[in-house]
């Protein structure tokens, strides 16, 4: 889809001649056909090596992927913890409080963060927390460094449509354990309501989000291409941004590799901890 768009790496360079941009692709074997280019580049990613970036001169694009990744595993990975811990323990509160006040509240907000994209969210939350009343940096990196007072709004802006999705999921499957036949029976023999919800309830309700953390991962991966760029973060989503805009094919090729990558080892993640929380999955 890259080499299907007009123009090249270097086209929007207004001070290459012609002549001096078609040696300049000869040297990076953009010249060939794009079947050789493809073949010699699959070839070079099975040993590891990506080729260097188009565009950011004296660099490989496996130096930018090392040197963007903490930046997006710490906001992704913060942001996975966020929307687990806060989405779970709201779904629950929900669950056990069904049909109050508490129970529609939570919901209707829920419903609400569901809706709401975060490159609305973003933006907005860095002028109301970032400008008018700063609490956190509206954007960047302190000194190039991560601290709270830079990640949190990020790592809360990725993970609020999460929050909202899980504690949907969570509330839903909480209501059917409560319902379920071993539950009266727990109750039948007088456990105490605690016991029955931590130790019967509880790792039964948790399962479906298990299930939820593949379709999460992708959805934090794709989202913190935006969240970056909106919070002007040096990770890979913002490289990966760059390089679409100034076709950079190799740095675009090798974000969307390792991206795939991350999303098969989470997939997998979650398939391996599901049949190790619930013995009635066999593979």
């Amino acid at each position: 889809m890259m080499r299907a768009a007009p123009g090249s790496p270097f086209s929007n360079d207004r001070r290459l001649e012609p002549e001096v941009e078609a040696q300049i692709l000869a040297v990076y074997g953009h010249d060939r056909p794009l079947h050789e280019q493809y073949f010699t580049y699959i070839a070079d990613v099975a040993r590891g090596d990506f080729g260097p970036s188009l565009r950011n001169k004296d660099k490989t694009v496996s130096e930018l992927i090392a040197e963007g990744f903490p930046v997006s595993a710490t906001i992704g990975g913060l942001a996975m913890f966020f929307a687990f811990f806060v989405g779970g323990a709201l779904g629950i509160i929900a669950g056990l409080r069904q049909n109050s006040i508490l129970d529609y509240g939570l919901m209707s907000v829920a419903t609400l963060g569901i809706s709401i994209p975060s490159y609305v969210v973003g933006p907005v939350a860095a002028l109301i927390f970032g400008v008018w009343i700063p609490i956190f940096a509206p954007g960047g990196l302190d000194m190039g460094h991560m601290t709270p007072y830079t990640i949190t709004l990020p790592v809360i802006t990725l993970s609020l449509y999460y929050v909202a999705g899980i504690s949907r999921i969570m509330r839903g499957s909480m209501i059917e354990a409560m319902r379920s036949n071993h539950i009266r029976t727990a109750r039948a023999k007088g456990v105490s309501e605690r016991d029955i919800i931590l130790k019967h309830a509880l790792p039964v309700a948790i399962l479906p989000l298990i299930s939820y953390i593949g379709p999460a991962s992708v959805g934090v991966v794709t989202g913190s291409l935006v969240i970056e760029r909106v919070f002007s973060l040096p990770g890979i989503g913002s490289f990966f941004i760059d390089g679409a805009l100034n076709r950079d094919y190799t740095l675009v090729m090798g974000v969307v590799i390792l991206f795939a990558s991350l999303i098969l080892v989470m997939n997998l993640v979650a398939d391996v901890l599901y049949a190790i929380l619930d013995p009635r999955v066999k593979y």
